[in-house]
Order: structure tokens, then C-alpha cells, then sequence
């Protein structure tokens, strides 16, 4: 099984084996979510708006999960870089406990906040109801999205990417085959669910993804012979994974919550606006993937070096990655620029919807490498034990920047639409300098300060 030690060899290599694993895991799970959102086309425009208000719904809930892999990542990465079996071990064992207690808190939130959640976003009607009844059905979803992505930053830290991306291959090919047969059943034997077929797919495909990934946890050799006691709550390893989880996940929660300002904006455009928001976000996170794999393998590489008291290493790391994340969303510009239009009609043929996409994907062109930026920076302070930080900057980028600049272009301006997504980009630029300023000040105290990229101090 993979175990790699990161703080030896080359860091391009490192980078490598991690990357890509990590690259084509998430692309097949954002394949996974667009196929949720090509089959919904099916049943309209109306069912494709309910898709985009419940899905940003439940994802608030599961910001936890997310919290916790990073969490896991860096705590477990440090341990393994101070060649501390023992801690890992400890710190593994109580993180998937917590997890499980995270779990069951979550499903309760759920029951009684999501219909509240939903209706701020959404004007009564067809598309609330669509949208109100695939949350219902993905509240049972929520284990496999809180105790797998915890589970998978243990693997994660020891350098085992492809666990995930393996899982999640084989949770797009389910996916595939199980919405037209969770939608439409099989005439003469089994009756269909309609729209909410797709949500019950997720809960069958997503649970065996946390099956998968926590078999794969308890197989590791540090993880051999555990003991029911030593799952029992030991409150300083819960505070002390809280303390990393707990930012890391709120600025996931800040991210996801964001989407709920944009919708509440684009709510006055109708229908038509809010499934355009959802084919955007789906296009967009396939031409972030790369980026996205370069940023999440930078924190166990930089946390185990980190550990390992390897300052340069880390510096270097950090540069790597952002360089290569800027490098390839660049290429993506004159895809989203020139084919928004072309990607919008895979998944609608409305007129106003396939329009509106291609408004908000040109945007989106221009914005891709400053969120690599932004997301390197966040990696590198999971790393160094700051997650704190990247909670206030999801802060300001992801509700005081996008409210006030979607005010400021939409409604003080009046720019309408082209408002709404300038305001979003007004607020991740001016959230890119926040970033900097916060990661320079913390990279001073912690390695010695961020430096120059290589290339640079070749010159």
C-alpha cells in the first residue's frame, strides 16, 4: 500500500504521483455531478433550477467532511514527518470517531434547517418543490459525504491519492447507470422515482465510495489491531483536530453559503438564471480540476516537510504549485470564452439558459487562475497549522467581497446579470490580496518567509 515519505526526492515527482491521482478523482466527481445535471434537462429547466438550490442546500451540510480531510491531512502529515507512528495512529482513530459524532449531528441540522435553506434562494413553485424533494432524499447521503472525505485525508497524508480517485471512478460509472434506472425504473417490474431517482443514485454510489475509502484506512499498517477504546473521545486530540477542521471546513461552509447570495440575486432573473448558475459551476470545476489536484497534493507535501523542520522544501513546494495551477487554467480561457455557449447546450436547449451561461462562463475565463492562487494559499496554511486563516479570508472573499460588489455592479450600477458575475470576480481579486498579505505574514513566522519562485532567483 502507498505510504510515501515526502520530505526525500525530488518534489515534481512527488507532486506528480500525487496530482494526478488527485486530478482524476475530482474530474470523474464533477463528471459525477454533471451527469446529475444532464439527466435533470430531462424533466426541464424547472427541475434543473430545483437541482441547483437543493444541491447548494445540502452542501453547506457537508463542509464538515471537507473540514476534516484537511484536517486529517495536515495533522496526520506532521506526525508522519516527525516519524511519529504513534500520534498518526492515535490522531487516525479519533478522527473517525469524530466524524461518525459529526455525522448524526448533521442528519438532525438537516431535518429541520434545509426546507428554510432552500426557501431563501427560491420564489414558491415548481422548481422550489423539485428542489425541496431532492434534499429530502440526499439527507441519507450524508454519511458517505462526511466520513469519506475524512477518512480519505489519513490516506491522504501518507501520501495515497489513488485510493480516492479509484473510488470515485467507479462511483461515475454507477452514477451513469443508476440515474436512468432510479428515473424510469423498469417498465412492467419496477416503478421509477422520477426527478428524485438522481438524488437516490448519489446516496447508493456515494455511501460505497465511504465504504471503499474506510476499508482502505483500517488496511493500513499503523492501523492494525485497533482497540474500541481507543475511539473513545480523548478531549485534547478533539480539540486539537476541531481547531484544524474546524476553519477549513467553515471556509468550505462560507464557500458553499456563498452560492446562496448568488442565488438570492439571481432568483429576480428566474428560473432560467438560477439553472444557468448550475450548468456554470458544473463547466467550471471540470477546467479547475488540474489546479485543484496540484492545490490539495501541496498539503501533505508541505505538511510532512513542514514537520520534518524542511523550510525549503516547503517554500519550493508552495511555488510549484501555484505556478503549474496558473499555468493550466490559463489554457482554459479560450474554452470558456469562446465555447460557453457550445458547453451550456449539452445540458439545456432553452434559449435564455444556454445565453445566460455563456455570459457567466466568459467571466469565469478570466477569474480560473486567481482562484489556483487562492487555493494554494489555503493549502499552504492547512500545512503549517493556520487553517485559521483561511476561514477569514473565505470570510471577506465569500460574503462581505461577493455581497457587496454584486450591490455595488447589479443593483447600484445596475448592470443586471453581467453585475451579478462581475460582483463575484470583483470579490475573489480584491480576496487574492487579502490572501497574499495573510500568507506572507504567516509563511514569515512559521518558515522563514515565502521567497521567490526559482525561476525568478536564477534571474
Amino acid at each position: 500500500m502507498i505510504d510515501q515519505d515526502l520530505t526525500q526526492g525530488p518534489l515534481t515527482g512527488h507532486f506528480r504521483r500525487l496530482a494526478i491521482p488527485a486530478a482524476i478523482g475530482m474530474l470523474f466527481s464533477t463528471l459525477y455531478n454533471v451527469v446529475d445535471t444532464f439527466y435533470a434537462g430531462f424533466f426541464g429547466t424547472e427541475a434543473q433550477a430545483g437541482l441547483a438550490v437543493g444541491f447548494q442546500a445540502f452542501f453547506i451540510l457537508v463542509a464538515i467532511g471537507f473540514g476534516l480531510s484537511s484536517a486529517m491531512s495536515a495533522l496526520v502529515g506532521n506526525a508522519k514527518g516527525r516519524k511519529d507512528a504513534a500520534e498518526a495512529r492515535h490522531l487516525a482513530a479519533q478522527g473517525i470517531g469524530l466524524a461518525a459524532m459529526a455525522t448524526l449531528v448533521m442528519i438532525s441540522i438537516a431535518a429541520f434547517a434545509g426546507p428554510s435553506l432552500i426557501a431563501i434562494v427560491s420564489e414558491p413553485g415548481g422548481y422550489r418543490d423539485a428542489g425541496l424533494g431532492y434534499f429530502s432524499w440526499l439527507i441519507f447521503a450524508l454519511p458517505g459525504f462526511i466520513m469519506g472525505p475524512a477518512a480519505n485525508g489519513i490516506l491522504q497524508a501518507r501520501g495515497d491519492t489513488r485510493t480516492m480517485q479509484r473510488a470515485l471512478v467507479v462511483a461515475f460509472f454507477v452514477n451513469v447507470g443508476l440515474n436512468p434506472l432510479l428515473m424510469y425504473g423498469i417498465p412492467g417490474v419496477i416503478g421509477g422515482l422520477g426527478f428524485n431517482g438522481i438524488a437516490l443514485a448519489t446516496i447508493l454510489s456515494q455511501s460505497g465510495v465511504a465504504i471503499f475509502i474506510l476499508w482502505r484506512v483500517f488496511g493500513r499498517a499503523m492501523m492494525q489491531n485497533l482497540k474500541l477504546s481507543e475511539f473513545v473521545p480523548v478531549p485534547a486530540k478533539y480539540y486539537e483536530i476541531i481547531a484544524q477542521a474546524f476553519p477549513a471546513g467553515f471556509a468550505l461552509l462560507v464557500t458553499f453559503s456563498s452560492g446562496f447570495i448568488v442565488q438570492y440575486a439571481l432568483k429576480d432573473y428566474g428560473e432560467a438564471a438560477l439553472a444557468a448558475y448550475g450548468i456554470t459551476m458544473r463547466v467550471e470545476q471540470l477546467f479547475l480540476l488540474p489546479a485543484l489536484g496540484i492545490t490539495i497534493s501541496l498539503v501533505p507535501i508541505a505538511a510532512q516537510n513542514y514537520g520534518a523542520g524542511k523550510n525549503d522544501r516547503v517554500r519550493a513546494a508552495f511555488h510549484r504549485c501555484w505556478i503549474l495551477g496558473v499555468i493550466g487554467t490559463s489554457l482554459a480561457f479560450p474554452f470558456l470564452w469562446f465555447g460557453g455557449g457550445w458547453a451550456a447546450r449539452v445540458f439545456s436547449d432553452d434559449p435564455e439558459v444556454i445565453r445566460i451561461s455563456a455570459l457567466f462562463l466568459k467571466v469565469e475565463a478570466a477569474i480560473l487562475p486567481i482562484y489556483v492562487v487562492l487555493f494554494s494559499i489555503n493549502s499552504l496554511l492547512q500545512a503549517l497549522k493556520k487553517a485559521a486563516w483561511t476561514m477569514w479570508i473565505g470570510i471577506y472573499r465569500q460574503w462581505i467581497g461577493i455581497a457587496l460588489f454584486i450591490w455595488l455592479f447589479a443593483y447600484v450600477i445596475d448592470g443586471g446579470l453581467t453585475g451579478v458575475r462581475l460582483g463575484i470576480a470583483a470579490g475573489v481579486g480584491t480576496g487574492l490580496l487579502l490572501s497574499l498579505w495573510i500568507g506572507m505574514r504567516v509563511a514569515k513566522d512559521r518558515i522563514g518567509g515565502l521567497g521567490l519562485p526559482a525561476f525568478l532567483t536564477k534571474a
